[in-house]
């Protein structure tokens, strides 16, 4: 007895699903275009010209990142079309900070079986995040690899590039003692701390994902699934008439890892815990673990997703714009001198 033909099919790749797929996104891709994007999606790479003369000396920078253990959220919620905004987000918010706008977006999407529809929604929310920043999705990767990734997960990472003029580059080399740290507020949990947030949630607190979140009148899906906020058009906007000599993104590591990254031998940040409002989330989250001060800012985002450094007679010029622009922002500190070697951030109650 003579078995049949062995198929790519049979052994769980189905490839007409990833044509269905490309069918499905090109619209959304299309949406994100922009005047220097030369091809649409479906060639073996993505293809971008630079207008070059815009710049005297310009100089790319590439940001890459995925969502981490956020996606268990949008497993068991079978809720994907928002977690493509924070890739975006975790991406072109890592390349602003050094000045440069977000000119193009690549993601790459792995699962163990492609359902279309599904990838669909995810492309949705990563052509939305585009379209936030103001970058074109010019590309991506879909991986079928089954019996690698259990059923209904898929994990996604993204790839940005953008440019700065070199005298522009922001490098916190400007950064003086006497600056002010301008706090802008985050969306939420962002896509960092998602491993302890998680257990707190379902462990400590034995809720459920369609249960209410204390103190909130929003779901326990709708808070954990909330879109990391994309800052690019805001610091744009204030680049044009400000000078920022330094910029943080709080991701993992939160305020008391990211600040320093940016900071120039003898200099601290001293950030003042009461200058803004914590929001209730991290509060419930704190009292549900008993989570020490320390590991809460070096874990969490704390309300506050990115943190500028600016000179102090632009403070609240500054302060006024973000929020004309549509963020909340607060002075949350300044900078003071230290010991070279010693640069970090310093928590105080004053």
């Amino acid at each position: 007895m003579s078995e049949k033909p062995a198929t790519y099919k049979d052994s769980g790749v189905d490839i007409a699903a990833g044509n269905s797929f490309v069918n499905l996104i090109k619209p959304l891709v299309k949406a994100t275009s922009r005047p220097e994007v030369l091809a649409d999606i479906g060639g073996f790479g993505g293809l971008f010209s630079l207008n070059a003369s815009k710049y005297k000396n310009p100089v790319l920078v590439s940001g890459t990142d995925g969502v981490g253990t956020k996606l268990k959220v949008a497993f068991l919620t079978d809720r994907h079309d928002t977690i493509g905004i924070d890739l975006v987000a975790m991406c072109v918010n890592d390349i602003i900070v050094q000045g440069a706008e977000p000119l193009f977006f690549l993601d790459y999407l792995a699962t163990g079986k492609l359902l279309p529809e599904k990838g669909a929604e995810i492309v949705k929310g990563i052509a939305e995040g585009c379209k936030q920043a103001g970058c074109a999705l010019i590309g991506g990767e879909t991986a079928e690899m089954p019996g690698f990734y259990a059923d209904g997960e898929y994990d996604v990472a993204g790839f940005t590039v953008g440019v700065v003029d070199r005298d522009n580059i922001i490098d916190g080399s400007c950064i003086s003692v006497g600056n002010r740290l301008i706090g802008i507020a985050s969306s939420g949990l962002h896509s960092n701390g998602y491993s302890l947030a998680r257990t707190l949630i379902f462990d400590r607190l034995g809720l459920s994902i369609d249960d209410e979140f204390p103190g909130s009148e929003a779901s326990v899906a709708d808070v954990l699934l909330t879109p990391t906020r994309i800052y690019v058009r805001s610091i744009l906007n204030l680049l044009k008439d400000f000078a920022i000599n330094g910029i943080a993104h709080i991701t993992g590591g939160g305020l008391l890892e990211n600040v320093p990254r940016v900071l120039p031998k003898g200099c601290q940040a001293n950030i003042h815990l009461n200058s803004w409002e914590l929001p209730n989330l991290f509060s419930v989250l704190q009292k549900a673990g008993k989570v020490e001060r320390d590991e809460m800012f070096r874990t969490f985002n704390m309300g506050i997703g990115m943190v500028l450094v600016v000179a102090d007679n632009q403070t609240e010029e500054i302060i006024d714009r973000l929020k004309g622009l549509g963020d909340s922002a607060w002075v949350i500190g300044e900078i003071a001198a230290c010991e070279t070697g010693n640069e970090r951030v310093e928590l105080t109650e004053v």
